[in-house]
């Protein structure tokens, strides 16, 4: 059976990020600008949960990782919006003969809180993925002890894609 002809089977990516918080830049979660007097340091703007979603969808074509595409050696991708590896990651995805059919992101961080913009994150990623919303999870964890044993603590998130 040739591959035109075979069941495409679907693929599932994981991607995880983390970065340092950093006073005076805005704190962007899923493309959305959080209240925080901190932000998410990074090469582009630091936007885990975009990084992550980029991560899982090269993941599940088995396509690198987002470094690959966009380094953080390469001056062109400083301070960029998070959005454009996502929509790239997207353009592979696509290229290689798949969609997106959900997600699912965990989000871990002492602060800010996550769920009065959950709501919001959801939309936005859903519109940036061109699926609905009910297709986008976004939860969020507190680190409970971690946050105690470091004073600058990194962010974590980890996304997952079918």
């Amino acid at each position: 059976m040739s591959n035109s002809q075979a069941f495409r089977i679907p693929r599932i990516g994981f991607g995880w990020d983390s970065h340092e918080f950093k006073p005076g830049i805005p704190l962007k979660v899923g493309g959305v600008v959080l209240p925080h007097h901190s932000g998410l340091a990074g090469h582009s703007d630091g936007d885990v949960l975009l990084h992550a979603l980029t991560d899982a969808l090269l993941g599940a074509i088995a396509a690198g990782d987002i470094g690959t595409y966009f380094p953080p050696t390469d001056p062109k991708w400083k301070g960029a919006d998070s959005a454009m590896f996502v929509r790239e990651a997207l353009r592979l995805v696509d290229e290689a003969g798949y969609v997106v059919g959900n997600i699912d992101s965990t989000l871990i961080l002492a602060a800010p809180k996550i769920a009065p913009h959950a709501t919001a994150i959801q939309q936005k990623v859903a519109d940036l993925l061109g699926i609905e919303p009910s297709r986008v999870g976004i939860k969020a964890k507190t680190p409970e002890a971690w946050h105690r044993q470091r004073r600058h603590r990194p962010r974590r998130c980890a996304a997952g894609r079918d």
